[in-house]
């Protein structure tokens, strides 16, 4: 199980102020199937690194290039996990809530009201890893030509945009894992792949890409 580490970091403004800081919600309990499955991609993720410190975090990701990142747990008590990533700056840390069954970035740290949520937490770094490919795509792309008169909407940011490129293994993946990641990426569709049961059971057990 996720557990705190007994130093916590520095407060956050609000705390020391007296105030409840919006998002800091009580370290949840074994509270269903749903947290459950989702601590269990954490573990079968690869690069989920337990109850390491920011610091010892910061020295693991120190010689990785930009985007690298990992997850670990939260040395804030009210959090279950942070993800520490390389930035051009050097690593930085972003804490993870959990609340009412889904898992979210700290809306205060990162100053964004309405951060998406999701039932775990793979699938949460994974959405902003992928997020984060199709804007790098785009840019790699011609410039659309200019017409003139015309009019082009304006898309409001909907997602917070993180360099987020590849994950930091605690050890070499193995063969299996490789090879069912390589799968989740060129399949919609786990349960219509003309496989035993037995071999689809073990892909959904991570049905993820990274």
């Amino acid at each position: 199980m996720i557990t705190p580490l007994p130093a916590p970091p520095e407060k956050p403004a609000a705390a020391v102020s007296g105030r409840k800081e919006p998002g800091l919600e009580p370290r949840p309990a074994e509270d269903g199937e749903g947290l459950r499955e989702a601590l269990s991609h954490l573990t079968e993720s690869g690069w989920y690194w337990g109850p390491i410190t920011a610091a010892e975090a910061k020295q693991l990701l120190s010689e990785s290039l930009e985007g690298t990142f990992l997850l670990r747990d939260s040395s804030n008590p009210g959090y279950l996990l942070t993800l520490s990533v390389k930035t051009s700056l050097g690593p930085t840390h972003l804490r993870i809530r959990y609340a009412d069954g889904k898992f979210g970035f700290d809306s205060v740290v990162m100053a964004r009201p309405h951060l998406r949520q999701f039932r775990g937490a793979v699938e949460l770094v994974q959405h902003y890893t992928l997020a984060h490919q199709r804007v790098a795509s785009r840019k790699e792309l011609p410039p659309v030509p200019e017409v003139e008169d015309s009019v082009v909407p304006v898309v409001p940011e909907t997602t917070l945009l993180l360099k987020l490129t590849k994950p930091l293994h605690r050890s070499a993946p193995s063969l299996q894992h490789l090879c069912r990641k390589a799968i989740n990426q060129h399949s919609h569709s786990l349960q219509d792949l003309p496989l035993p049961d037995r071999l689809k059971d073990f892909l959904l057990e991570y049905p993820f890409m990274l």
